[in-house]
């Protein structure tokens, strides 16, 4: 081992403490103003936005008028896109995580497929628009409908919901199935009734703040050729559909031509995020009950 002289040792020491101060100052400061961004861009659509969310506002269909226009359909297509997006991805991504954990056999296959998990989690959302369009709007002639986009989102939050689930599958205490194994359970027995209670409070954790995600994509949306147009409240999942996203969308590149647009976004932006904070304070709520109770 190279001897070092005590003066040496101590101005090394001395930078170190001095480099780890800057990069705490930067930080922070990069972290302030994230949330001077943050606070500005909220409170310029409270102010723009409040004076027109009403009743009339949240009930009305849409209009060319902007002082008629309303976004329930815009509301009904979101709720019916997560109709068809939660079972999908709720089904699929923890069974998918179940096996993946717990059934398969571990080697270079296993690996690989996870890797590609983890991989397919970073993909750009406008790629999975693309795949959808392919697949959904035209390979199976859905167009562009409910099914066709709830299918396109399911594809793009499913990694990530894999990914949330595996890792909640990990942190389950390997002697609480063996335990369970020592009793005589069986390995069904033993995932049903220990490991997936065990690990809910991480998979519904991420499976809502996946489904967050969904709700707030646009880029799939337009090039599965969603419209915003006057068209009738969807009432199935092979009707056509606009969301939220869609709408501030529309309405804010129309901002250009009709001042008022730029209103309508905001009051939208400000529904869309009620709702996402809901979503998360639910994911949050209960995170915290089952986490008390196992």
């Amino acid at each position: 081992m190279k001897y070092m002289e005590p003066e040496m040792v101590r101005n090394k020491m001395r930078f170190r403490v001095q480099l780890n101060k800057i990069f705490q100052v930067c930080f922070f400061l990069a972290t302030i103003f994230g949330l001077i961004v943050l606070a500005v861009l909220i409170v310029r659509v409270l102010n723009q936005g409040l004076s027109y969310l009403n009743m009339n506002f949240l009930t009305g269909k849409l209009s060319t008028n902007p002082d008629q226009a309303g976004i329930m359909g815009a509301i009904l297509g979101t709720f019916w896109l997560m109709a068809v997006v939660v079972p999908i991805t709720t089904i699929l991504g923890v069974g998918t995580a179940i096996y993946n954990e717990l059934y398969a056999k571990k080697g270079r296959m296993q690996s690989v497929i996870q890797t590609n998990i983890a991989n397919l989690a970073g993909v750009p959302s406008i790629v999975y628009g693309i795949l959808g369009m392919t697949i959904f709007a035209r390979a199976l002639n859905f167009g562009s409908v409910v099914l066709a986009g709830g299918l396109t989102m399911s594809l793009l939050v499913l990694p990530i919901v894999i990914v949330a689930s595996q890792e909640a599958i990990r942190s389950v205490p390997q002697h609480l199935a063996e335990a369970s194994y020592g009793i005589g359970a069986t390995k069904w027995q033993t995932v049903k009734n220990i490991i997936l209670p065990a690990s809910l409070p991480g998979i519904l954790t991420g499976s809502i703040l996946a489904l967050s995600r969904a709700i707030g994509e646009t880029a799939p949306l337009v090039v599965l050729g969603i419209p915003a147009l006057l068209i009738p409240f969807p009432s199935g999942i092979f009707d056509r559909f606009t969301v939220l996203p869609m709408q501030i969308y529309y309405w804010t590149i129309d901002a250009s031509l009709v001042e008022e647009y730029a209103y309508l976004a905001s009051a939208t932006i400000i529904v869309l995020l009620v709702l996402l904070f809901m979503l998360n304070s639910t994911a949050i709520i209960i995170r915290n009950k089952f986490q008390q109770r196992y």
